[in-house]
C-alpha cells in the first residue's frame, strides 16, 4: 500500500481519512482509496452513510467486504455496496 497521506485542504475529511486507518490491511486497502478517489463525490447522504460505516467494528466490515455476510441496516448495507462496486465493477 503507497504510504499517502491526509490532503491539507479539509480538517473534516482529514478526520475521516484517519477513521479510515483501520486495524486491518484488508480494510484500509479499501477504504482508504475510496476515500481519497470517492468519497467527495458522493451525495450528502451517502457521505453521512460512510461516517456511519467507520463507527463499525472491523471484523464486521471485514465480513461484509468479503461479502461473507450484509449489514441489517440498510444504510450501511448501501454503503458497503457502493464500495464493493467501485472495487469490483461488472
Amino acid at each position: 500500500m503507497p504510504d499517502t497521506q491526509p490532503l491539507p485542504d479539509n480538517s473534516d475529511f482529514n478526520r475521516l481519512w484517519w477513521h479510515s486507518r483501520r486495524g486491518m490491511l484488508e480494510l484500509d486497502v479499501l477504504l482508504i482509496p475510496f476515500l481519497e478517489e470517492a468519497y467527495r463525490d458522493l451525495d450528502k447522504e451517502d457521505q453521512e452513510r460512510y461516517k456511519k460505516l467507520l463507527t463499525c467494528e472491523d471484523t464486521d466490515m471485514f465480513e461484509w467486504f468479503m461479502q461473507r455476510g450484509q449489514p441489517d441496516d440498510p444504510d450501511l448495507r448501501r454503503i458497503v455496496d457502493i464500495i464493493l462496486t467501485r472495487v469490483q465493477p461488472d
